[in-house]
């Protein structure tokens, strides 16, 4: 009898975009995994290192590929991987994707090729060469604010219907535009991109959330997330009440991953330290970002 393969996870539910640590220059490595076993202990459904949170575009070729290895290692099969492979050159995603594969990731985020701002034909065929790549599941990752090009939905409809593995997309647009009708058109899934709007695009029909800030709570985003796929109305009001709250706060001291980091190393989570062109922010954008935390109850000093 033919073995069946094992059953890959559901692309569904809280999902952390990794920070990346840094100590002294080098990436902390053993910090790197204390995190990972602390979000799995706080209920996070996937792990996704090496995305925009993670500071990818500073990391040398061996520390992203070492990152990526760290996590599933990490991880060691108690939660899943996505790892973020996505660059401006399809012949390098397409390299990555498959290292990725390779090494253990059960999933890849690939974002919007940047800076390039190719049409949206263009898209599709960048999308396709990966997708013909490896077998395991893709997640598209819109982000035009960063990437100044949008993934038109008429452009991810032909994607899904063409490739089985192109499974979601992660919806960073920041508004909720589009979604029902791409949600009407074809059935991929949808997670939020935006902490702020993961209720708002839930009770349009998304199913979770890669999130900046279950970095540094990830029990409150689990929460929030679980009871918008319950149903839970009330529930999900209440704890998208505090997540609005934290994010709209914190995201205001300055471009992410500056804020997360800054409130994570100030609860003694790492060290408040990020690789040019990033650099700390300033003595009272860390003031507020201590008040913020002070004021949700989440100001916890634990060692480095």
């Amino acid at each position: 009898m033919t073995p069946m393969k094992p059953s890959r996870p559901e692309i569904v539910g809280s999902m952390t975009a990794l920070v990346t640590p840094f100590r002294g220059g080098d990436v902390d490595w053993a910090c790197l995994q204390r995190l990972v076993d602390r979000q799995i202990e706080g209920g996070t459904d996937w792990l996704v290192p090496c995305g925009t949170t993670g500071e990818s575009p500073t990391l040398d070729e061996a520390e992203y590929q070492r990152a990526i290895e760290t996590v599933v290692a990490q991880a060691a099969g108690r939660c899943p991987v996505m790892a973020g492979t996505g660059t401006n050159s399809t012949t390098e995603t397409v390299r990555r994707t498959r290292r990725a594969a390779k090494v253990g990731a059960s999933a890849v985020l690939v974002v919007v090729p940047y800076y390039n701002r190719p049409p949206q034909e263009g898209l599709f065929q960048h999308y396709a060469k990966v997708a013909e790549c490896v077998d395991i599941p893709i997640v598209l990752y819109n982000v035009p604010p960063r990437t100044g090009v949008n993934l038109n939905n008429e452009t991810v409809i032909r994607l899904r219907e063409r490739f089985a593995n192109i499974a979601a997309i992660k919806h960073a647009t920041g508004n909720v535009d589009g979604v029902s009708e791409l949600r009407s058109a074809c059935d991929i899934a949808v997670l939020s991109g935006d902490d702020p709007l993961t209720w708002p695009l839930m009770a349009l029909g998304a199913v979770g959330v890669i999130s900046v800030l279950s970095n540094l709570c990830p029990a409150l985003m689990k929460s929030l997330v679980t009871a918008g796929l319950r149903g839970d109305r009330q529930a999900a009001l209440r704890y998208h009440a505090r997540v609005n709250d934290l994010a709209l706060g914190i995201g205001r001291f300055g471009p992410n991953p500056l804020p997360i980091k800054t409130a994570m190393s100030i609860n003694g989570l790492l060290e408040e330290e990020f690789r040019l062109p990033l650099c700390p922010l300033d003595a009272e954008a860390r003031m507020g970002i201590e008040q913020l935390l002070r004021r949700h109850e989440l100001l916890e000093k634990k060692p480095a």
